[in-house]
């Protein structure tokens, strides 16, 4: 029998330990490892070598420090989870957000990974000089996130999960006054989301400026089987609004949304449904073995520029 392949994770668990395996399976044994930007690798090389894994996965690649993975004995992927300007794209636009998280790419350690992930496949153009990168995928979403449609017996509840800006307030402000919404603007644990998830009938999904992304919120707000009100998405990763989530460009849009849902707070059910079906293709357990499995084959076959090229 083949020996289980060992899997870790790196990153900022407040970010994305809902985006990991989370119990062995498909021959991979996972575990999860705390990333702290700007702090000395120590701890983590210390935790990571004590574990002994075989692949190793890095949220934001480009918060860790030149030269932690010098010796490490492990496949390293860097996934890229940030917004970017789009150099090429046809809905690209110009944003001084996305120029400064540009410019802390700028810092990551391109000796340091075998292989980059992103979550956008039209940032390749604007990627590319940087680090090449070898898969574009929408960030997983952890299987404990995962839940039944559940029926909504009174007047729906709101979930935003993310950090107030002035674009999102526009959003938010009026139905925070008239409907009950429920807005998470700084980190939590991933227990205590589920709990929210959980309370929850309708999830909102707001850009954090004016430009076009695609937020891993979606993913999760699908997974917990709510219904998805959200601006819209580039890349839609295969999503299609009006049929697996609603779109909204206006707030005027989302206000109306939530009075059409508090006089009847099942109309968008079908919506609902297809959404967390579509949900599926985000599943940690499904993506990751998959992931991996690619990985491994592609260094055998065509190296790597980080050392001699042999798969782990």
């Amino acid at each position: 029998m083949a020996q289980d392949l060992r899997l870790a994770f790196v990153g900022q668990g407040t970010y994305f330990s809902s985006s990991v395996m989370e119990a062995p399976e498909a021959g991979i044994v996972p575990a999860f490892f705390e990333l702290a930007p700007g702090g000395p690798p120590g701890v983590l090389l210390a935790a990571l070598e004590s574990f002994a894994p075989d692949v190793v996965i890095v949220f934001r690649p480009e918060l860790l420090p030149a030269g932690a993975f010098a010796t490490l004995g492990a496949l390293t992927v860097g996934y890229l989870t940030e917004p970017l300007p789009r150099s090429t794209a046809p809905d690209r636009v110009a944003h001084p957000d996305l120029e400064t998280r540009l410019a802390t790419l700028r810092d990551i350690d391109p000796t340091g990974f075998d292989r980059i992930v992103c979550f956008d496949p039209l940032l390749a153009a604007t990627v590319d000089p940087i680090v090449p990168v070898w898969r574009s995928l929408p960030i997983p979403i952890a299987d404990s996130i995962f839940a039944p449609v559940r029926p909504t017996p009174g007047p729906p509840r709101y979930l935003f999960v993310g950090r107030s800006t002035g674009h999102r307030e526009r959003f938010l402000g009026p139905i925070k006054h008239d409907f009950d919404v429920v807005h998470l603007a700084h980190g939590i644990s991933e227990d205590r989301l589920r709990e929210f998830l959980g309370e929850s009938d309708v999830g909102i999904n707001l850009h954090n400026e004016p430009y076009p992304t695609f937020e891993n919120r979606v993913g999760t707000l699908l997974a917990a089987g709510l219904l998805v009100v959200s601006e819209s998405l580039s890349p839609r990763h295969g999503l299609l609004p009006g049929t697996d989530y609603v779109e909204v460009a206006h707030p005027w849009e989302l206000w109306e949304i939530a009075a059409a849902l508090r006089g009847a707070p099942d109309a968008f059910a079908t919506v609902r449904h297809s959404g967390r079906e579509k949900a599926e293709r985000f599943r940690a357990s499904r993506v990751y073995p998959a992931l991996v499995r690619d990985l491994l084959d592609d260094v055998r076959t065509f190296g790597t520029a980080r050392r001699a090229g042999q798969p782990a």
